[in-house]
């Protein structure tokens, strides 16, 4: 038995069910954590420092949550663009530690139409090369110009 995926052409087509196109990213290396730490001014140790890590009892350091998030957002306006986002929410449900690829997915899981307007609403998630989902979230996306 073969399972079909529909992709989401785009905003004004898309219904519910249909996935956007994934986005892959890393896999995640100190240099990228010591990056994203200058450039977010997000320098909490844990996700830089091995010797504090492992003092709070990780053995490693690992990504900042914020880091999965942007590819969310990414993932989003990729597809999207950035006028049509409404809204981005994210929970974060699990450490990404250093040397895992993350892939992000979406599926619109809600259409409502009205006055003539399209809003999207759409599930997304974050997971990790061994299948652990590291983040859940919802974006709102106006699937009309």
């Amino acid at each position: 038995m073969t399972t079909t995926i529909a992709i989401a052409r785009t905003p004004a087509t898309a219904q519910v069910g249909d996935h956007l196109p994934p986005l892959t990213f890393g896999p995640i290396s100190r240099k990228t954590l010591a990056l994203y730490a200058g450039a977010s001014a997000d320098h909490n140790p844990i996700h830089i420092d091995l010797d504090f890590a492992r003092e709070a009892g990780m053995d490693d350091v690992f990504a900042h949550g914020m880091l999965s998030m942007a590819q969310l957002g990414r993932l989003v306006t990729g597809w999207a663009g950035q006028s049509r986002l409404r809204g981005l929410s994210s929970r974060f449900t699990a450490i990404t530690p250093v040397g895992a690829t993350v892939t992000c997915t979406g599926t619109v899981s809600d259409r409502l139409e009205q006055h003539g307007r399209v809003l999207l609403t759409l599930a997304l998630a974050a997971h990790i090369d061994d299948g652990t989902r590291t983040l859940r979230g919802e974006a709102k996306v106006c699937g009309t110009p």
